[in-house]
């Protein structure tokens, strides 16, 4: 089948004798020379994964532990996940080699770790993250793909996506998110009954109808384009599945307990008690999310890099406080700015709980998943980008050990990623590009 290629080509098919059209991208061959104008049941209990983001880091020598292996010592930064020690690894002492990228302040980290490649521009990211790398492995049959929270309330606060400049964007608001998970296409798993949308099966079967001009259109188009629709056909898949999911009956959840309202909106703000809210009540709609299979994968990002974070009464940011707070000669930090990291650890331990409340036979939500959290710099004041701290809570329904300390002895920090997709089945042997690329796992973390 030959393909007409305009700017307002579509996928077109029938549908009940109806003809029905599903629209493209924008490829580079609709584009002139220049780029810039238009050329004329009994399943098992899932496995999930999620990531965990804070932003400035800590003083290392009052988190890091000081030797690696199981029973790891406490810091005083690191005192507050005591209850849930047993079940989470410290991973330090990981660098992230740039390769003559810049070491952009704030924003090189992050994408370093999620990536395993160098990031050569303010924005967006440098490579597909691996949490979306997982959920194309464990997120087919939920009805989201992923879930993305910025407790901060900022939608651009992501560190997920598939490259390309382009980013998953975060919900901001506990009764945004609440709208997403639990309201227009949500089924009760536990409900007695199910009768499927008939707008959702209309929407299925136009992809479904479009199918043949689909393998057309890529015999139709340069390398560049195929590249382009190949990120495209997988959003439609991604969608296909969602559909799929929303038109079939769930399977009954024991722990699924649906909430009965939408939390109240609070002002979003860079006010650190608003955040812990902000955080507290996405958290716990995020926790049921993943209890009633909504989602299998999700990220969560407590602050930005460069934190604009505040305490009450106070315009002066966490950012500004690392740069600029005299370090205690007697106390050996800095007390504003750390107190804000005290407070960023009271929040994981929060999120950390949340999950390990859940019961789901004879484990924990926690238990059947992996959550990484990580900062994007070892030590804020110098911008620091080997030695970020990491930990992993929970060990992926059992593929994961928990409770040690890992010590990378100066290895690339993408061999974390690697680690993770291989305790999840992703068929990756290496991972990473340049001085990042690694074949090496964690043994020690691998069950």
């Amino acid at each position: 089948m030959a393909f007409d290629l305009s700017r307002r080509s579509a996928l077109r098919g029938f549908l009940n004798g109806t003809a029905v059209a599903v629209g493209l991208p924008l490829l580079d061959c609709f584009l002139d020379s220049n780029g810039v104008a238009l050329a004329a049941t009994g399943a098992q209990v899932p496995v999930r994964f999620g990531t965990w983001f804070w932003g400035l880091g800590v003083n290392p020598n009052r988190w890091f532990p000081s030797k690696a292996g199981p029973n790891y010592d406490l810091k005083p930064e690191l005192e507050p996940i005591k209850p849930f020690q047993g079940k989470i690894n410290v991973l330090g002492n990981f660098n992230v080699p740039l390769d003559g990228a810049p070491n952009l302040p704030h924003a090189s980290g992050g994408p370093a770790i999620r990536t395993g490649r160098a990031l050569t521009a303010e924005r967006g990211l440098p490579g597909e993250s691996f949490d979306v790398t997982i959920s194309d492995k464990i997120g087919a049959h939920s009805r989201f793909a992923s879930l993305e929270v910025s407790a901060i309330g900022d939608a651009r606060n992501s560190l997920s996506g598939r490259g390309g400049g382009n980013l998953n964007p975060s919900e901001t608001t506990a009764s945004g998110l609440y709208q997403r998970i639990f309201g227009l296409g949500f089924k009760d798993p536990n409900s007695a009954t199910f009768t499927p949308d008939p707008q959702v099966l209309a929407r299925r079967s136009v992809l479904s109808a479009v199918t043949d001009q689909r393998q057309a259109l890529d015999h139709a188009v340069g390398a560049a384009d195929k590249q382009k629709l190949d990120q495209y056909y997988t959003s439609v898949r991604q969608l296909e599945n969602q559909l799929d999911v929303e038109l079939t009956k769930p399977e009954p959840l024991k722990a699924c307990v649906v909430p009965h309202k939408a939390p109240a909106d609070i002002p979003v703000s860079g006010e650190i008690e608003t955040v812990m809210l902000n955080h507290q009540l996405m958290t716990d709609l995020l926790v049921m999310a993943l209890a009633c299979d909504q989602t299998r994968v999700f990220n969560t990002m407590f602050n930005n890099g460069a934190s604009s974070l505040t305490r009450a009464g106070s315009p002066t940011t966490h950012h500004q406080l690392t740069h600029e707070e005299v370090l205690d000669q007697k106390l050996g930090y800095q007390p504003n700015a750390t107190y804000f990291l005290t407070k960023i650890m009271e929040a994981w331990v929060y999120f950390v709980g949340a999950l390990d409340k859940v019961q789901e036979g004879d484990r924990t939500l926690l238990d059947n998943t992996l959550v990484l959290a990580h900062s994007e710099t070892e030590f804020a004041k110098f911008h620091t980008i080997d030695n970020i701290p990491m930990m992993t809570a929970g060990s992926a329904g059992g593929r994961v050990k928990t409770g040690i300390y890992v010590d990378g002895q100066g290895s690339p920090v993408s061999r974390v990623g690697l680690t993770i997709q291989q305790a999840y089945g992703v068929p990756v042997d290496r991972w990473g590009t340049k001085s990042m690329e690694t074949n090496k796992a964690l043994s020690e973390m691998l069950a």
